[in-house]
């Protein structure tokens, strides 16, 4: 009787069928899963190209338009007695935060100087390879610190430089914000000097085991994000986060890269001796990305079409402050929503550039001169291109009834007979002509105002509650929360939030 058992125990084993079509909702998830993995590099990479050229925008306004601006505006300034004061402001709010930015940049400029980026390297390089890489642990949370700080500090000393006369009492005055504003951006760029001079040894290092344990840190990151609980807005924060880290490792390999050259006299073939580490920084930080954002969509239901809303909403801050009545200055909109300040970052750029370039001689200033006028055209090209994305992205989200919608006020109150007839009107301007003119009016059925903090107006993208209930549950379950994505408080640590 045991014998017959087993045998029908092992025929049973041999011969026993089952049907996955009696589960079939819950293959078909797991099936949708394994896709989104697959789209999640491709869509990322949209997202993160779209976000590091947002980044090249800002930075390159700090190098071409911001100089010709700060020259209109001092040009202004020195010939208002010919004109007579027909104005009550000497200078429009604008130009005077265009003429502190380029004081900044000119004074830290100048302290930049007086630090000695040979003997620093010399320092660092006598360290050990764990001091270095805990350094550079620590530099990297630094660097998170000053971000955000530094915009409070920025916001602060344009606000109080250009709010009306009558409240300018409840501040300490515009000498001490601008003095707290030098001394960040110096000590900011210092901080991002001391990055690039530890990657530069790394680069520079015989065994190379300082730049593989520094690129270990990166997978490091995966095991502190992948694992935890992330809704839209904390995913939507660290993309942002990713897109700044991601450009700002560009930029300091640019600064190693000239250094290095430099010391070997310019010689081209030492390009390539650097090009296999450039390449292995670059691909370990795509790398650690798609992995990181590929299971934290997985663990978190999360479908890939969410980074084409997060790029909707980057390009509805580039189109909103590009209208005539926009809230602020688009490089401000980038640092808020990424926590990507240009100035430090411009300012050892500078220094390392004109340290490594001698320029002598008329031919020399000739070619600096007609690379100045690439880079104004390489501006302008590219903001021409991103203002066209964009409007394209917005058209796409459907959120151009956003960018009619007034400013909201700073205190409630019931809407007149008066604005209510003139609210009637027909709200048929292209997202084109918004770009120049920003309309008055709007529809009676029009979006109602978005809600937006006290301290940073900027525009929003369409809350959760606004899309349609009869949608499939399958779109339904992963729509935009009720909390909207730009509705985030915007400042943030690299795109962290803080609570």
């Amino acid at each position: 009787m045991d014998e017959l058992s087993l045998f029908r125990f092992l025929s049973a084993e041999l011969t026993r069928g089952y049907f996955l079509e009696h589960n079939e909702a819950k293959y078909t998830e797991r099936r949708e899963r394994v896709y989104t993995c697959m789209r999640i590099p491709r869509e990322l990479e949209k997202l993160m190209v779209f976000g590091i050229f947002l980044c090249l925008d800002a930075f390159l306004y700090v190098f071409t338009l911001l100089p010709v601006r700060v020259f209109l505006a001092l040009f202004r300034l020195f010939t208002l007695p010919c004109y007579g004061l027909r104005d009550r402001r000497v200078l429009q709010p604008a130009q005077v935060c265009d003429v502190l930015k380029g004081v900044i940049l000119v004074i830290c400029y100048c302290m930049m100087h007086y630090v000695d980026y040979s003997m620093m390297y010399h320092l660092i390089r006598g360290q050990s390879v764990i001091k270095l890489y805990i350094i550079y642990n620590m530099l990297e949370v630094a660097d998170r610190l000053f971000s955000s700080f530094g915009q409070d500090i920025l916001d602060a000393l344009y606000w109080t430089a250009t709010e009306p006369k009558e409240r300018r009492r409840a501040h300490i005055g515009v000498a001490p914000h601008f003095f707290m504003a030098v001394l960040y951006v110096f000590l900011h760029a210092i901080l991002i000097m001391v990055q690039a001079t530890t990657l530069n040894v790394a680069f520079n290092s015989h065994n190379k085991s300082l730049l593989t344990i520094m690129m270990s840190n990166n997978f490091v990151e995966i095991k502190g994000s992948v694992f935890k609980k992330f809704e839209k807005n904390n995913l939507f924060q660290m993309s942002n986060s990713d897109i700044k880290e991601r450009f700002t490792n560009y930029v300091l390999l640019l600064i190693v890269c000239l250094r290095n050259m430099e010391q070997f006299s310019w010689n081209p073939d030492h390009l390539w001796v650097l090009f296999p580490d450039v390449c292995m920084v670059v691909a370990s930080e795509i790398a650690v990305d798609i992995v990181k954002h590929a299971f934290i969509t997985k663990f978190n239901d999360i479908t890939a079409d969410v980074y084409s809303e997060y790029r909707a909403s980057l390009a509805f801050d580039l189109v909103s402050s590009r209208q005539k009545n926009a809230y602020t200055d688009y490089s401000d909109s980038v640092a808020r929503r990424m926590g990507f300040i240009p100035l430090p970052l411009a300012v050892l750029l500078i220094r390392v550039v004109t340290s490594s370039v001698k320029v002598q001689g008329i031919l020399s200033y000739a070619c600096v001169i007609l690379f100045y006028l690439g880079l104004i055209s390489l501006k302008v090209l590219n903001s021409i291109v991103l203002l066209g994305k964009s409007c394209q992205y917005v058209k796409e989200a459907k959120m151009e009834d956003k960018l009619f919608n007034p400013p909201p006020a700073s205190a409630p109150s019931k809407p007149s007979s008066k604005s209510q007839n003139k609210c009637k009107s027909s709200q048929e301007e292209t997202l084109s002509a918004s770009v120049t003119s920003q309309p008055t009016h709007q529809k009676e059925n029009a979006i109602p105002l978005l809600v937006t903090s006290s301290s940073d107006q900027l525009l929003t993208t369409p809350d959760g509650d606004e899309k349609d209930i009869t949608q499939e549950n399958s779109e339904l379950k992963h729509r935009s929360s009720k909390k909207d994505l730009l509705e985030v408080d915007r400042f943030t640590i690299c795109g962290n939030r803080i609570d």
